[in-house]
């Protein structure tokens, strides 16, 4: 991730958590779900335009169901606009996203603390 995209990425998001060098994030994984979405628009998955207007039904949809709105939660609706932005797009299915996701569990619960994961095949137990 460029400093110039990200930038750019600051300045298209108003509501992007941000201080005055740029995004901000609480956890590592916040700041890697942002350099996905900021790859993924520099290849031309998106415009920002499309990615603001995902995110912000997203929240809104969040909000519905409860969400305190207090800024906690924002990567979390960052993330699950990535899951269905690039599911509508074709790039993954949401199964496929599903599949993954459990089987990063599988690995995770066998794995040490401390140790890397690393999936193998059988972390992928049918369904």
């Amino acid at each position: 991730m460029t400093d110039a995209a990200a930038a750019r990425a600051t300045s298209a998001l108003p509501d992007l958590p941000r201080d005055d060098v740029g995004p901000v994030f609480r956890e590592p994984w916040e700041a890697q779900a942002f350099a996905i979405a900021l790859s993924l628009h520099e290849r031309g998955l998106f415009t920002w335009t499309e990615w603001a207007a995902a995110l912000a039904d997203e929240i809104k949809r969040a909000q519905a169901c409860g969400d305190p709105d207090d800024g906690t939660t924002y990567y979390r609706h960052w993330l699950a606009t990535l899951e269905k932005l690039v599911a509508a797009k074709g790039v993954v299915t949401l199964e496929d996203q599903h599949r993954y996701r459990d089987a990063w569990d599988h690995a995770a619960d066998r794995t040490p603390h401390g140790s890397p994961i690393e999936l193998r095949p059988e972390d992928f137990r049918p369904s």
